[in-house]
């Protein structure tokens, strides 16, 4: 699975993010890294709307920030998770393509736990109607 990837500051969560999705066999293409998490989220939302990746992966302080931006680019489903259990409930029931990573309370474990959670669970079929209806 082609990944992209954004945060706007590197940090030992970062690197574990993007070691765990290598080491499952996906393609990691940092869009953004350092940038301003305006043009994180913005950057990443468009490689996966446009079609240059299947999904998105961005970090900023907080992870709401970097949502908010990719959120803002039209067939965006970003989620801002803290764990894995919310992690698979966003691909579940929203068919979440972005997962939103905060840096300040997310540890490298646990970013792990999500990375391994948000990329093997699948979209609910039965969820398609109410997914249907986000703009």
């Amino acid at each position: 699975m082609r990944i992209a990837f954004g945060t706007d500051e590197v940090t030992p969560v970062t690197d574990a993010v993007q070691a765990r999705l290598r080491d499952a066999g996906h393609t990691v293409e940092p869009v953004a890294e350092g940038d301003p998490w305006p043009d994180v989220g913005r950057q990443v939302g468009e490689a996966v709307s446009g079609g240059a990746a299947d999904v998105g992966v961005v970090a900023c302080w907080t992870g709401t920030g970097v949502s908010i931006a990719a959120n803002k680019v039209a067939g965006v489903r970003a989620a801002l998770c803290t764990d894995g259990e919310t992690a698979a409930g966003a691909r579940r029931w929203n068919d979440a393509n972005v997962l939103a990573v905060g840096l300040r309370l997310t540890s490298p474990a646990v970013a792990r736990e999500m990375i391994d959670a948000f990329f093997s669970t699948e979209a609910d079929p039965s969820e398609a109607a109410h997914i249907a209806q986000l703009p």
